[in-house]
């Protein structure tokens, strides 16, 4: 991979780097500062831009390039802006400053989740909109905040809002992964998180409990843990600050046209691909519980795996990479014929 020097740098980088330099880091995101970035892509991009506050200080960003069909459903296009905490002794640059070294890396909070993404989304669009296309199906770009500490403030909140369902999505891409091999990691699916807050009141004291089986295998069953509160007396009790019980898979073959433009465009590109099941839990959850069939996709391969680690990194040759795939696949997805259940 060669780097442009700093007077060459490609446009569609400079804006991610101002995107990273956003400080949209938790526990306290500057969503302001995010929604005003995005309110000036819509305008300078001519789109557009509805903001919907779905929690006292908790906002979904909306933009819209209408389709030349509003009978047919929509093509979502989700990231979140919130990004996970760093350590900065453990960086070999300010996290926040998108540093860019003589290689072309670029050093920042969020630049592999997913801050990359919402960028090559923005300047896919562009592109096409500046090449004269139109498509039959209006495209959204979502940009909402809370991901990263579960969503109930962000899409968890915002699907079951009148403003979402107006959007009449068809279909949705969401977060991937970065695959170090050459091939692309798309998720149809994703794993039903459990978070537990256990509670216990009662004199202060000390004490050890040495257990046989393993602490994965325990918590394999809710009753295990009720019971674990029944036997240590009253006044100990749990509540589940996350509890995800309706896991729901986007079909990864032929019979989902959603999947065949998806996948068409990827081998025309001759782009290899992984299906798999998330090993997180993303906000793609939400929009597949209301129907609404959603891939993870990130399209960074040959990259290590960096998200939520020291030194999160992306090279601009792969950044832009990807934002050539998208603009290829979005011209498909927002194409594909009518539905039966449009017709």
């Amino acid at each position: 991979m060669t780097s442009k020097g700093p007077e060459e740098e490609h446009p569609s980088v400079t804006l991610f780097r101002q995107y990273l330099r956003i400080r949209t880091v938790q526990p306290k995101p500057d969503y302001g500062a995010a929604v005003a970035f995005f309110e000036e892509r819509a305008r300078q991009l001519g789109l557009g831009c509805q903001k919907v506050e779905v929690a006292p200080g908790y906002v979904v960003t909306v933009l819209t390039w209408p389709g030349t069909n509003p009978a047919l459903s929509s093509i979502l296009l989700n990231s979140h802006t919130d990004v996970v905490p760093v350590f900065k002794e453990h960086w070999s640059h300010d996290p926040f400053e998108a540093f860019k070294d003589s290689e072309g890396y670029i050093y920042a909070r969020g630049a592999q989740d997913m801050k990359c993404v919402s960028i090559q989304y923005l300047e896919a669009v562009r592109r096409l909109k500046v090449e004269g296309h139109r498509f039959p199906r209006t495209i959204h770009m979502t940009f909402v905040p809370d991901e990263e500490v579960g969503g109930h403030q962000g899409m968890e909140l915002f699907v079951q809002r009148p403003e979402f369902h107006a959007l009449r999505a068809g279909f949705a891409l969401d977060e991937g992964i970065a695959n170090p091999t050459d091939a692309f990691t798309v998720f149809y699916s994703e794993r039903s998180p459990w978070w537990v807050r256990v509670t216990s009141t009662g004199r202060p004291g000390h004490g050890s409990l040495f257990i046989e089986d393993t602490a994965a295998e325990k918590l394999a069953f809710e009753e295990q843990l009720q019971s674990w509160c029944q036997a240590a007396g009253e006044g100990v009790t749990l509540e589940f600050a996350q509890k995800w019980m309706h896991p729901q898979v986007t079909p990864t073959d032929d019979s989902n046209p959603w999947w065949a433009a998806f996948s068409r465009v990827c081998k025309d590109m001759n782009l290899s691909l992984e299906p798999e099941i998330m090993p997180a839990a993303t906000d793609s959850r939400y929009i597949r519980a209301v129907g609404v069939p959603a891939l993870g996709f990130s399209p960074l391969n040959r990259t290590p795996v960096l998200l939520h680690d020291h030194d999160e990194r992306l090279h601009e040759a792969v950044f832009l990479r990807g934002v050539d795939i998208y603009t290829r696949l979005l011209p498909a997805l927002a194409s594909v014929p009518a539905l039966p259940s449009e017709s």
